[in-house]
């Protein structure tokens, strides 16, 4: 009789690397990984993909191509309940899966709260899709210049900083792109250093940043705001939100009694312990941004905190498949990079700082380095050398 797999629900950083991470070890179980798309997304690179310094090709490949002979099965599906008595898991298309363990690494999405519009009027900047989007919109303010043309990005974390900067650098004074935060500062969570990078860019990039400012409703061609001055309406050609994020597991069952400490908090995410175990929950495990560890020190939602729980946690599958002890997940930071606009970045870590293209292109070779799996980490490294070949050549 062939052992249930270990199955893991989402193929985004957490997930994917999860799924190498366990296929690289000697002796591992089955391995099926659950995702509905069929190309893995190297979030921290879209912003290159928007502006055209990379190509979708290496930054979205096929997961069939990154799977083959590694030992991971792949189901393009969703996953839409689980049952942690019966060890199983019912997909979208109405299949019952069963599983040893199970890992969830489902993400997050872009977080609406409810506020009126946002879903209807407003683009995000998650996906391939998105980016497409995008791109037209810029290129219609491109090709049909007109007076007062506005793009409006909500948000001033990391994500709306970068795509800023990579706007302002794409329309090339086609429209003025407003940076409008609810907060008292932008990048709140950021080095000191990037952050100081960061405003000098803005004011090089003539970005409009809006602090103390709550977008109160997102309309087809208007934000109506609520600024330090009163309510306002600014008249906008398009609307980027980055604002925040949202978590959503799919539903656990059976639901945790009367007095436990429930599974999924009031954010969506997973409580878990320190060695990324669901809790109450012996045989199910999260990773990435679902995880909120129970009694740890607040880490970040980025790549860098799922790159380094999917070793941990490739090596707790297996030593709770072997009844053995696991071991807590620790955060080491290293460091900060940040994209500033085309061939510019920030980046600070262990007492260093840089700022500038070669920032840039530090920050492009350590993201190379972190590809899922050698192939494509290859193909991708051979695709820049060619570009440099052929820039320096003409």
């Amino acid at each position: 009789m062939t052992a249930a797999p270990v199955v893991i629900v989402g193929g985004g950083f957490g997930g994917l690397y999860t799924a190498l991470a366990l296929a690289a070890r000697k002796g591992h179980p089955p391995i099926l990984l659950i995702e509905p798309n069929e190309r893995f997304l190297f979030l921290p690179l879209l912003y290159e993909l928007f502006s055209g310094e990379l190509r979708s090709w290496e930054i979205a490949p096929r997961y069939d191509a990154l799977l083959a002979g590694k030992g991971v099965a792949w189901l393009q599906d969703r996953v839409s309940r689980i049952n942690s008595n019966t060890n199983t898991v019912e997909t979208q298309s109405g299949r019952q899966l069963n599983f040893s363990r199970l890992v969830i690494a489902t993400g997050a999405a872009t977080n609406s709260f409810g506020i009126p519009g946002v879903e209807e009027h407003s683009l995000g900047f998650r996906t391939l899709a998105d980016v497409e989007k995008l791109q037209q919109l810029v290129g219609q303010l491109r090709q049909h210049r007109r007076p007062l043309q506005r793009i409006a990005v909500v948000g001033a974390g990391a994500s709306g900083v970068e795509l800023a900067c990579k706007l302002a650098d794409s329309l090339e004074g086609a429209a003025v792109v407003e940076l409008i935060e609810r907060g008292s500062n932008l990048l709140p969570a950021a080095k000191s250093f990037n952050r100081e990078q960061a405003k000098l860019a803005l004011q090089r990039k003539d970005i409009r940043l809006r602090c103390h400012t709550e977008v109160v409703a997102v309309g087809s061609d208007h934000l109506e705001l609520l600024g330090p001055q009163g309510p306002e309406r600014l008249t906008t050609n398009g609307v980027i939100w980055t604002a925040g994020l949202r978590f959503e597991a799919p539903p656990i069952e059976p639901k945790a009694p009367a007095g436990a400490k429930a599974a999924a908090g009031a954010n969506g995410r997973l409580a878990c312990q320190a060695d990324l175990q669901v809790l109450d929950h012996p045989r199910l495990f999260a990773i990435g941004d679902i995880a909120q560890l129970d009694g740890v020190d607040p880490v970040p939602t980025t790549a860098q905190v799922a790159f380094q729980q999917a070793d941990c946690l490739a090596a707790n599958l297996l030593r709770s498949l072997a009844n053995e002890p696991l071991e807590p997940f620790h955060f080491k930071d290293l460091g900060e990079m940040m994209s500033l606009g085309k061939g510019e970045a920030a980046l600070t870590g262990g007492g260093f700082t840089l700022a500038g293209p070669a920032a840039f292109q530090i920050r492009r070779l350590a993201y190379l380095s972190r590809m899922p799996g050698k192939t494509h980490q290859a193909k991708v490294a051979a695709g820049w050398l060619g570009s440099a070949a052929l820039k320096w050549s003409s």
